[in-house]
This record gives structure tokens, C-alpha cells and sequence, in this order.
């Protein structure tokens, strides 16, 4: 049969590898002029450099056995990572069990009660468990205050603002102390992190290139516009030029003016239109409704139900090390970003030309000013806390940045998620959904969005009404 795919990423990329492999005819059409969705990759110091900040953790199976089937297996490796929050002023690490105890924000008493609930989280496996309770209300009766005044909650709030962290779901919290403490040896001890070290890049190219010698198509810097339906049942797909303000990202020199022109655009093109047995669409749940106007009210419920922040990311390029952490989880409200991820703390300096490369993460909605800044001002913005990590920084050392947003990076999980998620078919015929609001109870991530990929790949080529 005929599948088109909206979406080059992870899971759109997945499932067409699947496909073609499987002897079906697979379009996949992506807006961007690059594959790999938030995994893409761009030039920096003459070394690709993840749009968003990227790593494996050793749990991640499937990502890295489909790593492996494309023949890039040889190119994993696994790292040492280190990892830190800062509080009161200062980083405290935190890579082993005694790091914990040296955590003077909390008692001895509170640093052990710490240490026995994030063991007993990873070793829970019955998610269910956690659903119908807030991780605010959990956390405060098992971790006590103190606990979770000095780490849960600001980790809650630096991710979720403070419109939605006392609404996050337990089992959003049950997700990532499990990734978290799989990839830890013995427990507490050092965690170990993937990297296939040609980039995360180099793997959705070369996936996609698997998939047009298998027979398959993947376009790039095409828009789809609409998805056709007619008596209920998905019968094609409109596409369209993508316009021109999908440009390479920039460096801006700190106090340089952020005044580049705007591409002109071209006047549009007609829409092309294309016959499919199957559709399926790995967007964001908010732009079903634009692409199939037809859709049946319960379902959209369903998509509508699920809010997502986007994420605002600045990379830094330093002349030397802001710190020796590679992940700083930023637990201190009077600072604009919540994530100092150092990634020549993880990958060697050498590897960007011995400059040191640093990405501050934030989420926000996106009607939040901050999300609206220009580059130059959210550097403004940015740049004086980071005298707080480092007092010893300036100005000076930051040699060039780049700025990205994401418009969709993170649903906010809340209680009782499960009963929310659409399903992956739709109620029309040959419509299928795979978006990062269904992979839970695990949270969103390249792993996952594999692995969903290739599980609705299946789902298509077992439909009895195909």
C-alpha cells in the first residue's frame, strides 16, 4: 500500500524504515529543510552540534538497536556523565551516594530519606500506582518539606512554570528517575550516558537514506497543508513549498545587534495533492484540527486536552569552561533558565575546535514574553546569572551563541494522563496519530518516538481495512 508520513523525526522516520522494509510505498514529507526533528543537527566550529541538547541512557534499547540495524553500531559510545544542582549559591554533585550526603541544603536524616525514595522509585515498576496523584502531594507526604522544597520542587517548577509543576502527575516523576537510575552502575552510583558519536544527525540522514533505497521518498522543506477525507476515510494528503523563514541558525556576537534581514518570501505555490491508502501524522496534537478539519468531536477533545510548553535553548560558545558539570539542574527561581547542560563537559572540547559549548534550557508557554525575545535580548537577559554558577565569568568569554525554539518540546503530564491520551488510529479510516503525548508513562524522548514509530508502523500493516 501507499503511506504518507507527516514528520521526519524520530518516529516518522521510524515507522517508514519499517514500511519500506516491508515492501510498502512510503512518502514522507517533512517543513523543515533537515531531518531528525529536535535531534537535528547544525554546524558549529565545524563539528555538528544537536539543535537540543541530546543523550542515550543505557535503557534506551530500542533507539540503539535501530542505531545498529542501519549500520551505525560502531559509532555508539558510552560516557561517564556528571551531574549537579545548583542551590543556595553554589553546584552540589551529584554522580554518586556520597554525593548525597554532602547536600547541605537537607539534614542527614532528609538526605537518607532522598537517597531510599529514589532507589525505591527505579525499582517500582507498576506505574499505575503513582497515576492518580499529583508529584506534589506524593512527594511531600513520602520525601517530607524539607526535601522537596530544596530539590523535587524545583525541579518540578524549573520544568513545568509555575502555572502547571502542582499539577504534574507522580508517574511523570516514576519516568525519569527510572531512566535516570537504569543508567546508573549499581544503583547510586556513576551514571552512564550514549552518544553515536558522528551525532545524533548523522543517524536520522543516514536512517533516511535507508529509507529512499528501499524505494521510499523523504522531502524536505515541504509543508502538508491538509489531509484529504472523504466518507470518513483518509484518502490523500495537500503539500506545499515550505516558506522561506526556516533558516540555518545564525551566531550572534554577544552585544551585536540581532537585525538580519527577513528572508523575502516567494509568492505561494498551488498545493500539490497525493493519493495514500494510509496517513500518519507524527505533528503536535494542536495541529490535527488544521490538517483534518473533519475530525469527530471526542477525539479532538482528546487532542486538545493535552497542553504543551515549548522550550527556549541559547548555546553558548565559550573560550573556556563554565563549570565541570555536563547536566546542572538550576534550582533557584531568581534565575531566568532552569538547565545548564555543558556538552564539552560529556563530549571532549577538541571535537568544536577547543571551544567550550553550552546550552541554557528553559520551558515556557508559549505566550510567555520570554518565548517572543530576539536573540540579543534573551541573551541580555540570560548572561548576567551566569556569574551565579561562576563568579569568575564575563562577558568576554562567550566567543559566539545561537538561539532555538521549540515550539512543542514537553506535554504537560498531569493526573490521570492515561485516560486522556488519543489513540494512535483515529476515528477516520487510514489516520494515524504518533506524537510525544503518547508515549507515556515514559516521558517524551528519541527512544520512545522509535519505538512508537515502529509500533504504529505495525498497526498500519495489520489493519484489516487496509
Amino acid at each position: 500500500m501507499r503511506v504518507g508520513i507527516v514528520g521526519a523525526g524520530a518516529a516518522g522516520l521510524a515507522a517508514a524504515y519499517d514500511l519500506v522494509r516491508s515492501g510498502h510505498d512510503v512518502s514522507v514529507y517533512e517543513r523543515a529543510p533537515f531531518v531528525g526533528g529536535q535531534a537535528s543537527t547544525f554546524d558549529l566550529c565545524g563539528a555538528p552540534l544537536e539543535r537540543g541538547y541530546h543523550h542515550l541512557f543505557t535503557s534506551d534499547t530500542d533507539v540503539t538497536d535501530l542505531i545498529a540495524e542501519i549500520g551505525l553500531g560502531d559509532r555508539m559510545r558510552w560516557i561517564e556523565s556528571s551531574v549537579g544542582t545548583f542551590h543556595g549559591g553554589r553546584i552540589y554533585d551529584f554522580v554518586s551516594a556520597l554525593d548525597l550526603m554532602r547536600f547541605k541544603p537537607l539534614g542527614i536524616l532528609d538526605r537518607l530519606r532522598l537517597g531510599l525514595l529514589t532507589l525505591y522509585l527505579g525499582r517500582r515498576k507498576d506505574w499505575r500506582s503513582f497515576e492518580s496523584v499529583t508529584a506534589r502531594e506524593w512527594l511531600m507526604k513520602w520525601a517530607g518539606k524539607p526535601t522537596y522544597d530544596a530539590f523535587w520542587g524545583p525541579l518540578l517548577r524549573g520544568k513545568f512554570g509555575d502555572e502547571f509543576h502542582h499539577r504534574i502527575g507522580m508517574t511523570w516523576v516514576w519516568g525519569k528517575v527510572q531512566t535516570r537510575v537504569a543508567s546508573r552502575r549499581r544503583g547510586l552510583g556513576r551514571e552512564m550516558l550514549g552518544y553515536p558519536i558522528g551525532s545524533f544527525g548523522e543517524v536520522f540522514d543516514v536512517l533516511a537514506d535507508r529509507v529512499r533505497e528501499h524505494g521510499g521518498t523523504v522531502e524536505t522543506s515541504t509543508t502538508v497543508s491538509r489531509v484529504e477525507v472523504k466518507d470518513n476515510r483518509a484518502l490523500g494528503l495537500y503539500t506545499l513549498a515550505t516558506p522561506a523563514e526556516w533558516m540555518s541558525p545564525q551566531p550572534l556576537t554577544y552585544g551585536e545587534p540581532d537585525a538580519r534581514p527577513h528572508p523575502v518570501e516567494p509568492a505561494p505555490a498551488p498545493p500539490h495533492y497525493h493519493d495514500f491508502d494510509a496517513v500518519l501524522s507524527t505533528t503536535p496534537s494542536y495541529l490535527m484540527p488544521k490538517l483534518v478539519p473533519e475530525m469527530r468531536a471526542e477525539y479532538l477533545e482528546k487532542l486538545s486536552g493535552t497542553r504543551y510548553l515549548a522550550a527556549v535553548l541559547v548555546i553558548l560558545v565559550l573560550d573556556r569552561p563554565l563549570s565541570h558539570v555536563y547536566w546542572l539542574n538550576v534550582a533557584d527561581p531568581s534565575i531566568p533558565f532552569v538547565g545548564v547542560i555543558e556538552q564539552t563537559n560529556f563530549l571532549p572540547p577538541e571535537r568544536y575546535g577547543g571551544s567550550h559549548v553550552v546550552y541554557l534550557s528553559n520551558y515556557l508557554s508559549r505566550d510567555d514574553p520570554m518565548y517572543a525575545m530576539t536573540h540579543q535580548d534573551i541573551l541580555k537577559e540570560y548572561v548576567p546569572h551566569l556569574r551565579k554558577i561562576n563568579p569568575a565569568f564575563r562577558e568576554e568569554w562567550i566567543r559566539e551563541s545561537y538561539h532555538h525554539r521549540v515550539d512543542a518540546a514537553q506535554p504537560v503530564v498531569e493526573v490521570d494522563y492515561s485516560s486522556r491520551i488519543p489513540d494512535h488510529r483515529t476515528p477516520i479510516g487510514g489516520l494515524y496519530l504518533a506524537n510525544t503525548t503518547q508515549v507515556y508513562p515514559e516521558d517524551r524522548g528519541t527512544n520512545y518516538s522509535v519505538r512508537m514509530g515502529r509500533r504504529v508502523a505495525r498497526m498500519i500493516m495489520d489493519d484489516p481495512d487496509l
